[in-house]
Protein backbone atom coordinates (compact mmCIF):
# COMPACT_ATOMS: atom_id res chain seq x y z
CA UNK A 1 0.00 0.00 0.00
CA UNK A 2 1.32 3.44 -0.97
CA UNK A 3 2.10 5.65 2.02
CA UNK A 4 -0.36 8.51 2.29
CA UNK A 5 1.32 11.91 2.54
CA UNK A 6 0.51 13.68 5.83
CA UNK A 7 0.72 17.40 6.57
CA UNK A 8 0.17 19.24 9.82
CA UNK A 9 -0.94 22.84 10.21
CA UNK A 10 -0.38 24.74 13.46
CA UNK A 11 -2.55 27.82 13.20
CA UNK A 12 -5.69 29.67 14.20
CA UNK A 13 -9.26 28.91 13.17
CA UNK A 14 -11.09 31.29 10.81
CA UNK A 15 -14.85 31.11 11.31
CA UNK A 16 -15.32 32.63 7.86
CA UNK A 17 -13.55 29.66 6.26
CA UNK A 18 -11.23 31.65 4.02
CA UNK A 19 -7.95 31.59 5.94
CA UNK A 20 -6.22 29.84 8.82
CA UNK A 21 -6.86 26.21 9.63
CA UNK A 22 -9.80 26.06 7.23
CA UNK A 23 -7.80 27.29 4.25
CA UNK A 24 -4.94 24.94 5.10
CA UNK A 25 -7.16 21.86 5.27
CA UNK A 26 -8.89 22.74 1.99
CA UNK A 27 -5.49 23.12 0.35
CA UNK A 28 -4.20 19.83 1.75
CA UNK A 29 -7.32 18.02 0.54
CA UNK A 30 -7.09 19.50 -2.95
CA UNK A 31 -3.45 18.43 -3.23
CA UNK A 32 -4.17 14.86 -2.10
CA UNK A 33 -2.54 15.15 1.32
CA UNK A 34 -4.04 13.99 4.62
CA UNK A 35 -4.36 17.13 6.75
CA UNK A 36 -4.05 17.38 10.53
CA UNK A 37 -4.30 20.36 12.86
CA UNK A 38 -3.09 21.90 16.07
CA UNK A 39 -5.33 24.90 16.69
CA UNK A 40 -3.72 27.84 18.49
CA UNK A 41 -6.65 30.25 18.61
CA UNK A 42 -10.30 30.58 17.65
CA UNK A 43 -11.26 33.75 15.82
CA UNK A 44 -14.64 35.29 15.08
CA UNK A 45 -14.23 36.74 11.61
CA UNK A 46 -15.78 37.10 8.19
CA UNK A 47 -14.96 38.97 4.99
CA UNK A 48 -15.22 42.31 6.83
CA UNK A 49 -12.71 41.67 9.59
CA UNK A 50 -11.74 39.97 12.83
CA UNK A 51 -14.15 40.63 15.71
CA UNK A 52 -12.76 38.42 18.46
CA UNK A 53 -9.77 36.19 19.18
CA UNK A 54 -9.72 33.53 21.88
CA UNK A 55 -6.22 32.10 22.30
CA UNK A 56 -5.96 28.51 23.49
CA UNK A 57 -3.77 27.58 26.46
CA UNK A 58 -0.29 26.49 25.41
CA UNK A 59 -0.88 23.14 27.12
CA UNK A 60 -3.83 22.48 24.81
CA UNK A 61 -1.67 23.19 21.78
CA UNK A 62 1.05 20.89 23.14
CA UNK A 63 -1.38 18.03 23.62
CA UNK A 64 -2.68 18.37 20.07
CA UNK A 65 0.86 18.22 18.70
CA UNK A 66 1.80 15.24 20.86
CA UNK A 67 -1.35 13.35 19.89
CA UNK A 68 -0.79 13.76 16.16
CA UNK A 69 2.97 13.26 16.08
CA UNK A 70 3.11 10.17 18.27
CA UNK A 71 0.38 8.27 16.40
CA UNK A 72 -0.28 9.37 12.82
CA UNK A 73 3.07 10.91 11.97
CA UNK A 74 3.89 14.03 9.97
CA UNK A 75 5.60 14.39 6.59
CA UNK A 76 5.57 18.21 6.54
CA UNK A 77 4.39 20.99 8.82
CA UNK A 78 3.33 24.59 8.43
CA UNK A 79 2.78 27.27 11.03
CA UNK A 80 0.38 30.17 10.77
CA UNK A 81 -1.11 32.26 13.57
CA UNK A 82 0.78 31.55 16.81
CA UNK A 83 -0.79 34.41 18.80
CA UNK A 84 1.64 34.86 21.70
CA UNK A 85 5.13 34.23 23.03
CA UNK A 86 4.24 31.15 25.06
CA UNK A 87 2.70 29.32 22.10
CA UNK A 88 5.50 30.40 19.78
CA UNK A 89 8.17 29.03 22.12
CA UNK A 90 6.16 25.86 22.67
CA UNK A 91 5.77 25.22 18.94
CA UNK A 92 9.50 25.66 18.38
CA UNK A 93 10.19 23.16 21.15
CA UNK A 94 7.69 20.61 19.82
CA UNK A 95 8.97 20.94 16.25
CA UNK A 96 12.39 19.87 17.50
CA UNK A 97 11.05 17.21 19.88
CA UNK A 98 8.92 15.48 17.24
CA UNK A 99 11.12 16.42 14.25
CA UNK A 100 8.22 18.07 12.43
CA UNK A 101 10.23 18.80 9.30
CA UNK A 102 10.23 20.07 6.63
CA UNK A 103 8.75 23.19 8.22
CA UNK A 104 7.00 26.01 6.36
CA UNK A 105 6.75 29.14 8.54
CA UNK A 106 4.13 31.69 7.55
CA UNK A 107 4.69 34.69 9.86
CA UNK A 108 1.04 35.61 10.35
CA UNK A 109 1.22 38.96 12.15
CA UNK A 110 -1.70 41.11 10.99
CA UNK A 111 -4.99 40.15 9.34
CA UNK A 112 -6.11 41.61 6.00
CA UNK A 113 -8.39 43.95 7.98
CA UNK A 114 -5.51 45.14 10.18
CA UNK A 115 -6.14 43.05 13.34
CA UNK A 116 -2.95 42.12 15.24
CA UNK A 117 -2.54 38.32 15.21
CA UNK A 118 0.92 38.01 16.79
CA UNK A 119 1.61 40.12 19.85
CA UNK A 120 4.78 42.16 20.20
CA UNK A 121 6.19 39.94 22.97
CA UNK A 122 6.08 36.92 20.65
CA UNK A 123 8.26 38.44 17.94
CA UNK A 124 11.49 37.83 19.86
CA UNK A 125 10.65 34.12 20.27
CA UNK A 126 9.55 33.96 16.66
CA UNK A 127 12.82 35.40 15.37
CA UNK A 128 15.16 33.60 17.74
CA UNK A 129 13.46 30.21 18.11
CA UNK A 130 11.20 29.47 15.16
CA UNK A 131 12.83 31.08 12.13
CA UNK A 132 16.05 29.03 12.59
CA UNK A 133 13.94 25.86 12.23
CA UNK A 134 12.25 26.92 8.99
CA UNK A 135 12.78 25.06 5.76
CA UNK A 136 11.18 28.11 4.19
CA UNK A 137 9.67 31.28 5.63
CA UNK A 138 6.96 33.05 3.61
CA UNK A 139 6.45 36.69 4.70
CA UNK A 140 4.54 39.24 2.67
CA UNK A 141 6.02 42.72 2.24
CA UNK A 142 4.69 44.20 5.53
CA UNK A 143 5.75 41.10 7.48
CA UNK A 144 9.23 41.12 5.96
CA UNK A 145 9.52 44.81 6.82
CA UNK A 146 8.47 44.11 10.42
CA UNK A 147 10.91 41.21 10.80
CA UNK A 148 13.88 43.04 9.30
CA UNK A 149 12.90 46.54 10.49
CA UNK A 150 13.65 47.79 6.97
CA UNK A 151 11.31 49.41 4.42
CA UNK A 152 11.17 47.32 1.24
CA UNK A 153 10.77 50.04 -1.34
CA UNK A 154 12.60 48.41 -4.24
CA UNK A 155 13.93 45.10 -5.52
CA UNK A 156 17.35 45.52 -3.98
CA UNK A 157 15.79 46.07 -0.55
CA UNK A 158 13.73 42.90 -0.97
CA UNK A 159 16.86 40.94 -1.82
CA UNK A 160 18.64 42.29 1.24
CA UNK A 161 15.66 41.41 3.42
CA UNK A 162 15.65 37.85 2.06
CA UNK A 163 19.35 37.56 2.87
CA UNK A 164 18.76 38.94 6.36
CA UNK A 165 16.00 36.40 7.05
CA UNK A 166 18.22 33.63 5.72
CA UNK A 167 20.98 34.83 8.06
CA UNK A 168 18.57 34.37 10.99
CA UNK A 169 18.63 30.65 10.23
CA UNK A 170 15.87 29.97 7.72
CA UNK A 171 17.04 27.58 4.99
CA UNK A 172 15.14 29.60 2.37
CA UNK A 173 12.89 32.62 2.06
CA UNK A 174 9.94 33.68 -0.07
CA UNK A 175 9.01 37.36 0.09
CA UNK A 176 5.58 37.59 -1.46
CA UNK A 177 4.88 40.49 -3.80
CA UNK A 178 1.12 40.68 -3.52
CA UNK A 179 1.19 43.98 -1.60
CA UNK A 180 3.05 45.78 -4.38
CA UNK A 181 1.27 47.59 -7.21
CA UNK A 182 3.10 46.19 -10.22
CA UNK A 183 1.39 44.67 -13.24
CA UNK A 184 2.64 41.25 -12.15
CA UNK A 185 2.55 39.52 -8.77
CA UNK A 186 6.24 38.67 -8.34
CA UNK A 187 7.41 36.61 -5.38
CA UNK A 188 11.10 36.53 -4.55
CA UNK A 189 12.55 33.12 -3.61
CA UNK A 190 16.01 32.90 -2.06
CA UNK A 191 17.68 29.62 -1.09
CA UNK A 192 20.91 31.09 0.28
CA UNK A 193 22.64 30.84 -3.08
CA UNK A 194 20.49 32.42 -5.75
CA UNK A 195 17.38 34.53 -6.24
CA UNK A 196 14.45 33.23 -8.26
CA UNK A 197 11.50 35.36 -9.34
CA UNK A 198 8.12 33.63 -9.34
CA UNK A 199 5.83 35.58 -11.64
CA UNK A 200 2.10 35.52 -12.29
CA UNK A 201 -0.45 38.01 -13.62
CA UNK A 202 -1.90 40.43 -11.07
CA UNK A 203 -5.65 39.87 -10.92
CA UNK A 204 -7.96 42.80 -10.30
CA UNK A 205 -10.00 41.39 -7.42
CA UNK A 206 -10.65 42.36 -3.80
CA UNK A 207 -11.20 38.70 -2.93
CA UNK A 208 -7.77 37.71 -1.65
CA UNK A 209 -8.55 36.60 1.90
CA UNK A 210 -6.38 33.63 2.86
CA UNK A 211 -3.83 33.86 0.07
CA UNK A 212 -0.82 33.68 2.41
CA UNK A 213 -2.22 30.72 4.34
CA UNK A 214 -3.06 28.93 1.11
CA UNK A 215 0.36 29.44 -0.47
CA UNK A 216 2.24 28.19 2.60
CA UNK A 217 -0.14 25.23 2.96
CA UNK A 218 0.40 24.32 -0.69
CA UNK A 219 4.17 24.38 -0.23
CA UNK A 220 3.81 22.12 2.82
CA UNK A 221 1.54 19.75 0.90
CA UNK A 222 3.98 19.38 -1.97
CA UNK A 223 6.87 18.88 0.44
CA UNK A 224 4.85 16.18 2.22
CA UNK A 225 4.46 14.43 -1.12
CA UNK A 226 8.23 14.41 -1.61
CA UNK A 227 8.68 17.32 -4.03
CA UNK A 228 11.96 19.20 -3.89
CA UNK A 229 11.70 22.62 -2.28
CA UNK A 230 12.15 24.43 -5.60
CA UNK A 231 9.42 22.37 -7.25
CA UNK A 232 7.12 22.68 -4.23
CA UNK A 233 7.44 26.47 -4.32
CA UNK A 234 6.85 26.61 -8.08
CA UNK A 235 3.79 24.35 -7.93
CA UNK A 236 2.38 26.26 -4.96
CA UNK A 237 2.72 29.54 -6.87
CA UNK A 238 0.61 28.07 -9.68
CA UNK A 239 -1.95 26.79 -7.16
CA UNK A 240 -2.42 30.17 -5.47
CA UNK A 241 -2.49 32.04 -8.79
CA UNK A 242 -5.38 29.87 -9.93
CA UNK A 243 -7.13 30.32 -6.58
CA UNK A 244 -6.92 34.11 -6.83
CA UNK A 245 -7.95 34.23 -10.49
CA UNK A 246 -11.15 32.32 -9.61
CA UNK A 247 -11.76 33.96 -6.22
CA UNK A 248 -15.22 33.86 -4.65
CA UNK A 249 -17.45 36.96 -4.47
CA UNK A 250 -18.69 35.99 -1.01
CA UNK A 251 -19.66 38.43 1.72
CA UNK A 252 -19.45 42.22 1.74
CA UNK A 253 -15.68 42.59 2.12
CA UNK A 254 -12.57 40.69 1.10
CA UNK A 255 -13.84 37.31 -0.09
CA UNK A 256 -11.80 34.10 -0.08
CA UNK A 257 -9.69 32.54 -2.79
CA UNK A 258 -10.97 29.45 -4.58
CA UNK A 259 -9.17 26.33 -3.40
CA UNK A 260 -10.50 24.09 -6.16
CA UNK A 261 -9.73 26.53 -8.99
CA UNK A 262 -6.67 24.53 -10.06
CA UNK A 263 -8.99 21.83 -11.44
CA UNK A 264 -11.54 24.06 -13.18
CA UNK A 265 -9.78 23.85 -16.52
CA UNK A 266 -10.23 27.54 -17.20
CA UNK A 267 -13.93 27.60 -16.37
CA UNK A 268 -14.57 30.75 -14.34
CA UNK A 269 -16.73 30.57 -11.25
CA UNK A 270 -20.18 31.88 -12.12
CA UNK A 271 -21.37 34.85 -10.04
Amino acid sequence: MTQLARALTIAGSDSGGGAGIQADLKTFQELRVFGMTAITAVTAQNTLGVFDVQTLPAEAVAKQLDAVATDIGVDATKTGMLANAEITALVARKVKEHQLFPLVVDPVMVSTSGHLLLDQAARKQFIEELIPLATVITPNIPEAEALTETPLTDLNARKQAAQALHALGAQSVIIKGGHLEDDEAVDLFYDGKEFVFLRSPRFDTPHTHGTGCTLSAAIAAYLARGFTLANAVSQAKQFISAAISHAFPLGSGHGPTNHWAHRLGGELYAD
